[in-house]
């Protein structure tokens, strides 16, 4: 990636927070009056946004097996083409050629083994002539002798497995191109007469039904993300269409720019073809701008009081609560999940009592709590639904 193409990730990956469309919004927790809350039981979601492009995650370049001259091409840029379908052949004449070559060398190391055999039997026994004419067989050993003949035996044996070898991986090959998945031709590399080497890209083909897209996710919340981790993806030019997709990947490397600290992230959208009949599909082309929202949370039925209404440290987080008198009781609480406008409260409190909130109001940037992901300096949005 250019150097450009980095700093438009770092700039759009800024990472934020919000509260889930089903989880209490701000009128869901009830004002007495300026200064208070009541504690109410909701839903909570923690999410990591940030922004990216589609690109196709299912994409392969088709090269010829074998180096020769390409007899034909038979598609162009955009075509669509289907499994097995034929994209490119070379002229088989060179292949065939080879082919009966090799089966000459393999006839050859035979023969070569054959003959080496015979010599080491001869070598083990011989025979003579006696002056009555009677055929003697007597043995004359020369182990010597023996001992060179059963290493030609030897030879000749890995003569014949390198030729049936090398006679098998030429049948193994093909002059001939297929399409290995149903997609569409993005890019073609050859023409009709041509004369390529082995391993030339003739085209690229390309999955239109499946995109992924490459985010950058802050060090400081990159902990939460792991493969598996819900999202969605949101296209920038498609108001409305949102996608459900998943972490594929996490890069274990970090991405340095400018004294931040990213983390690479990789997500994978459902295949359109499970969300055909949604609606919701659009239309999605390789480079679109997306936004995309990673779940790395989500929690329902819990309490919930605003941040503003919690002070103190790590380890010791306290809230006021507002008895029936007015009079406030300063109470620890153990605190889980965290939003940028609300946090789940794991015991020291009970739904319906009073507690006062106090410095920012509702929206500002939170302080960091306990399982959440907020952070100085860091502004939360409302992402688009």
């Amino acid at each position: 990636m250019t150097k450009a193409g980095w700093a438009t990730l770092l700039l759009c990956g800024i990472l934020v927070v919000s509260i889930a469309g089903c989880g209490p919004q701000p009128d869901a927790v009830d004002t007495t009056d300026a200064g208070t809350a009541v504690v109410t039981r909701g839903s909570l979601t923690v999410e990591v946004t940030a922004s990216g492009n589609l690109a196709f995650s299912r994409e392969e370049n088709l090269a010829f097996e074998m180096a020769g001259t390409v007899e034909e091409v038979l598609v162009k840029t955009g075509d669509s083409v289907t499994e097995g379908q034929v994209v490119a052949t070379l002229d088989t004449s060179q292949w065939e050629r080879q082919i009966r070559n090799l089966r000459i060398a393999l006839l050859q190391a035979q023969i070569g083994l054959d003959q080496a055999d015979y010599a080491l039997e001869q070598a083990k026994t011989t025979t003579s002539v006696s002056i009555t004419g009677d055929v003697v067989i007597r043995q004359e050993r020369d182990d010597r002798d023996i001992a060179i003949k059963e290493m030609q035996v030897e030879v000749a044996q890995e003569r014949v497995k390198d030729a049936e070898v090398a006679l098998d991986d030429a049948l193994a090959l093909s002059p001939t191109l297929v399409a290995p998945f149903d997609g569409f031709i993005t890019r073609v590399n050859a023409e009709g007469g041509d004369e390529v080497m082995k391993g030339h890209v003739a085209a690229t083909i390309a999955d239109a039904t499946r995109f992924e897209a490459l985010i950058l996710v802050n060090e400081n919340d990159i902990s939460d993300v792991a493969a598996g981790t819900p999202a969605t993806v949101a296209i920038d030019a498609q108001p409305g269409v949102v996608l459900p997709a998943e972490v594929i990947d996490v890069s274990p490397t970090a991405t340095i720019q400018a004294g931040v600290v990213n983390y690479q992230v990789k997500v994978e959208l459902t295949p359109l073809e499970e969300m055909a009949g949604s609606g919701q599909t659009g239309s999605l082309r390789e480079g679109l701008s997306v936004s995309v929202t990673l779940i790395t949370a989500e929690k329902s039925d819990i309490l919930l009081v605003p941040n503003s209404a919690i002070s103190g440290s790590p380890g010791r987080f306290t809230v006021t609560v507002i008895g029936e008198d007015g009079t406030g009781e300063m109470r620890q609480v153990a605190t889980g999940i965290s939003n940028w406008q609300f946090t789940e409260v794991l015991s020291g409190l009970e739904e319906g009592e009073v507690v006062e909130t106090v410095g920012a109001a509702p929206g500002a940037t939170a302080p960091s709590l306990p399982g959440g992901t907020i952070f100085p300096g860091r502004t939360a949005v409302q992402p688009a639904r």
